[in-house]
This record gives C-alpha cells, sequence and structure tokens, in this order.
C-alpha cells in the first residue's frame, strides 16, 4: 500500500533546470539574479508595488513587524487559532500578542472580538487567512482606520485566495507569505514581504540588507541596524519556476478540494468556506465535524496512520500553549480544533487516494 503525505511539492524539469543554473553559473554578478526574477514575477501576479524575497515568512513578519514601530509595550492582536510563526515575531520585538476569538464558519479574526480588545497600547490587527481562507477584510480594515491602526496579512497559506477581486496578502499595509515545503508555491524554505507603501519599502529595503538603505555610497556602511532575513538564489530559482506554473499550481489545489467536497458532502462536517465574492485557494482542505456529533479525531488519526495516510491536527489555540496565557474565553476556537482534521492535499493526489481518505473519514464520521 502506497503511503498518502498530507503534502509535499510539486517540482518538474523546470524547478531542476533553473536550480542546476543558478549552481553552476548564479555567482558573482549574478549572485541576485533569480532573487530579483522572483520578486518581479511575484509582484506582478499578486499586483503589488513591491515584494522583497524572505529566507522564511517568519523572517518577514518580524522585518515587517520592525518596520511600521511595533516595540517594548504595544500590542498587536491576532486570532487564536493559528500557528505559533504568526505570533512569534511580535514577542521578539519585546510586543505582547493578544489572542481573540475567531469565527465559526471561517476560522479566521471575528471582527467583533477584534474591536473589543482594542487598548490605548495596540499597534497592529494581524489577519491569517487560515488554510487558504480569507478574512473578513473590509470589515478588519474599517476597524484598522477608525482606530488608526496597521493592518497585516498573513498570507502564508492563500496563495490563490482573493477577496473581492484583490488577492490575499496585497490588501494590508504589508502582507507576509511562505514558501516551505508544504505551502501550494515552495522553494523549500522562504517567504515574501509585500506592500503596496513606497515609505514603508523604502524602509524595509534598508533593514533587510543589515540597515544599508539604499543609495549609501560608502561600502559596508550600515545606516541603522536592520536584518538578514535574504532569500538565497539558489531558492529564487526554484521559486522562478514555481511562479511560471502557478496558475497550475493553484488549480490543482482547486481541483482536490473539490473532490474531497463532493464526496464528503452528506456528512455532518463543514469545510473551508467561499462565500460570495471571495476565491479560496483551499492550501489545505479541512473537515470540522458538527457540534453534538460523536466525533474521535484521535480515534480518526490512528486509523489514517494505519492506512499509510498522513492526516494533520487542526492548529490548537495558541492561548493553550504553555508560553501564553490561557484565554479559555475563546469558547469558537477552544470548541474547534477537536473536532476538526486536515486532509492530504498534495497537488498529484489521484482520486483513488482520495477516495482511500474518504472511506477512512466515513468510518468516524457519521
Amino acid at each position: 500500500m502506497s503511503r498518502i503525505y498530507y503534502t509535499k511539492p510539486s517540482i518538474t524539469e523546470l524547478e531542476v533546470g533553473y536550480a542546476t543554473d543558478a549552481a553552476r553559473h548564479g555567482w558573482g554578478e549574478r549572485c541576485y539574479e533569480y532573487i530579483g526574477r522572483f520578486e518581479n514575477a511575484f509582484r506582478q501576479h499578486l499586483g503589488v508595488k513591491h515584494a522583497i524575497a524572505t529566507s522564511s515568512c517568519t523572517g518577514a513578519l518580524h522585518m515587517g513587524l520592525a518596520a511600521i514601530g511595533v516595540g517594548a509595550g504595544d500590542e498587536v492582536i491576532m486570532g487564536d487559532i493559528n500557528w505559533i510563526a504568526s505570533a512569534a515575531p511580535i514577542t521578539y520585538l519585546g510586543a505582547s500578542p493578544v489572542f481573540v476569538d475567531v469565527l465559526p464558519d471561517s476560522w479566521c479574526l471575528d471582527p467583533a472580538k477584534v474591536e473589543a480588545a482594542i487598548t490605548p497600547r495596540t499597534k497592529a490587527i494581524i489577519a491569517v487567512h487560515l488554510y487558504g481562507n480569507v478574512c473578513d477584510m473590509a470589515a478588519l480594515q474599517d476597524i484598522a482606520d477608525r482606530h488608526g491602526l496597521a493592518l497585516i496579512e498573513d498570507a502564508a497559506e492563500a496563495l490563490g485566495s482573493s477577496w473581492h477581486g484583490q488577492r490575499a496578502g496585497s490588501m494590508g499595509a504589508f502582507g507576509v507569505f511562505s514558501f516551505h515545503g508544504t505551502k501550494t508555491l515552495t522553494t523549500g524554505e522562504g517567504g515574501m514581504l509585500v506592500t503596496q507603501d513606497e515609505k514603508l519599502f523604502e524602509k524595509l529595503a534598508g533593514l533587510s540588507n543589515h540597515g544599508r538603505v539604499r543609495g549609501q555610497s560608502r561600502q559596508f556602511w550600515p545606516d541603522l541596524i536592520g536584518f538578514k532575513y535574504k532569500m538565497s538564489n539558489l531558492q529564487a530559482a526554484v521559486g522562478c519556476a514555481q511562479v511560471e506554473r502557478i496558475d497550475e499550481l493553484i488549480e490543482a489545489k482547486r481541483r482536490i478540494f473539490d473532490a474531497y467536497a463532493e464526496r464528503l458532502q452528506d456528512l455532518p462536517l463543514t469545510m473551508n468556506p467561499q462565500p460570495a465574492g471571495v476565491v479560496n485557494g483551499y492550501w489545505m482542505p479541512t473537515i470540522v465535524v458538527n457540534e453534538g456529533v460523536e466525533f474521535d479525531r484521535q480515534a480518526l488519526l490512528d486509523a489514517f496512520a494505519t492506512e499509510q495516510i498522513d492526516g494533520r491536527v487542526f492548529f490548537w489555540p495558541l492561548s493553550s500553549l504553555p508560553m501564553f496565557q490561557p484565554v479559555p474565553g475563546n469558547t469558537v476556537s477552544y470548541g474547534l480544533y477537536a473536532r476538526a482534521c486536515n486532509l492530504p492535499s498534495y497537488h498529484d493526489l489521484t482520486t483513488s487516494e482520495i477516495d482511500r481518505v474518504c472511506g477512512v473519514v466515513r468510518r468516524f464520521v457519521k
């Protein structure tokens, strides 16, 4: 029985060819060539003015938060159901993440809970587009504007998603993306920071290069303390090939989700939503079993393992982790994770493999 992985990248001869060229020739005066190509191609796809390739999405978020002035004593509001990579950079700067509850249908930030959590110390809101689902950007932007806050998009999982014609990641003060090996588009590790704001980009251009501002003529002269989160030319070469195939990669994710949704539609569960005006890139198909239905998540995961299928837990509430203070009042977040599971979704997942996964699900959700 072949193993069904929960995700893996789609790598073709195009990626291999570009990576080989970068390894053989991408040095000296060509040492940043693929980086520039990748940034430009991704910027054009997203419809933004500026893009900076980074070594990780976490690094991109850290650098972006620093650029907008987040510092010691500040608060940054975000949803409680998320991966820790969205929260950790806040703490790097001496600020505090404030975890608020999420909506039961999208599993993304609840705007009403965001507004209720704002204090004089609040500096920013991070809208994490979870599993490809898109936050209510109109409501969040209205709140941010009225309170003078920066709205940031963590679109690590939302390549291919859009909100009323605008691509996820392109709408906030800045957006960040992940190109980890599990993502729709990959460079192995890596990320991207994008922004429409010219002044913010100029600040980031300096911060991202050890604090050497653009136009500084003195060699090895930093003007401020900066960061070193640059993506390598080798990684960017793979990224260039992936961007050329981006529509194909996104469509594969949507095809896989539709296949799951069709096979599981009669069960008492919900999956990633796609409300009117929204396009969901469906990075990771997710099931949430209805409240009141008998369901044992660990039993399902154990059965997956027996059948050589990789299952993946829905994210825990961040406030339930030992490094943060519990927020049991976030009842939606604390009620979701035990009823939810991510399903395998690599690009070349076959119909028979999807049938295998759904067969196991049907044994545990009735």
